[in-house]
């Protein structure tokens, strides 16, 4: 498959591109250990103070993890690794020790929600999309650490409208829910940005290194373990129908087992 992720360097800030704009930079394993690389970087180099991400071709920020990958898994342990995989990819970017943004124009959907919300702070236009509809297309699950990261993003009654009513929901609604600070005309997006990196190189790093880290330890730790749940929706038949049905371009008759 291809697909790659960029990084790139300059006046002291950081940019990360997701790049697979055919297939609306749905994420493979190796566009998901590119940017674990990045994230690594980014941490022994220590040449950024601020990291800004986004999607290549204007029509998305992430659209999730590439669905033809799921059609290797046999077992509920398949989900668990994946999830495990998921969750160090995504616990990397909360803990960039510099202010991150999240630049959504266009869908943000399933994994590409998650990267932005470990994002400190979102920008998005206004045809911007955020959802995680696996309950109408997959049947899997999110990791209890995805599922807090998104009930600390939108609250507990949006997010179980995102997961358990599979909503989209738009940029003004994400606005009002707090998650997305800014929205832009596509043409006044950059400047946008930069009004907002320009902001944040003006504080204090230690003060805000140290605030995103504490709010890291009160959204993320002490967490249950949900590994039961996860082997037990990406074991079940309905995910293999989901699968199937997702690729197919059907709608999938789900079973309940």
């Amino acid at each position: 498959m291809s697909g790659q992720v960029h990084y790139t360097v300059e006046n002291g800030v950081g940019a990360v591109v997701f790049d697979r704009p055919e297939a609306r930079n749905a994420m493979t394993w190796a566009m998901y250990d590119a940017l674990g690389e990045i994230c690594e970087r980014i941490v022994r180099e220590g040449d950024v103070r601020a990291v800004t991400f986004r999607g290549a071709g204007g029509e998305a920020f992430v659209a999730g993890t590439d669905i033809e990958q799921f059609r290797d898994f046999r077992t509920g342990q398949d989900g668990l690794a994946y999830e495990a995989v998921i969750d160090t990819r995504i616990g990397q970017i909360e803990r960039l020790p510099v202010p991150t943004v999240a630049i959504v124009d266009g869908w943000a959907i399933g994994g590409g929600l998650a990267i932005a919300a470990a994002c400190d702070f979102r920008i998005a236009t206004p045809q911007a999309k955020f959802g995680i509809p696996i309950a109408r297309t997959l049947g899997n699950c999110l990791s209890i650490a995805n599922v807090a990261r998104v009930v600390a993003a939108l609250g507990v009654a949006r997010a179980k409208r995102v997961l358990m009513l599979a909503e989209v929901l738009g940029a003004e609604e994400a606005r009002a829910a707090g998650f997305v600070a800014e929205i832009a005309e596509p043409d006044l997006l950059d400047e946008r940005v930069g009004a907002m990196v320009s902001k944040l190189l003006a504080n204090a790093p230690v003060t805000m290194r140290v605030v995103k880290e504490g709010i890291r330890r009160v959204v993320g730790d002490g967490l249950p373990d949900g590994d039961d749940l996860v082997a037990e929706c990406y074991g079940s038949r309905d995910f293999k129908i989901g699968v199937e049905a997702f690729l197919a371009k059907k709608k999938p008759s789900w079973t309940g087992t």
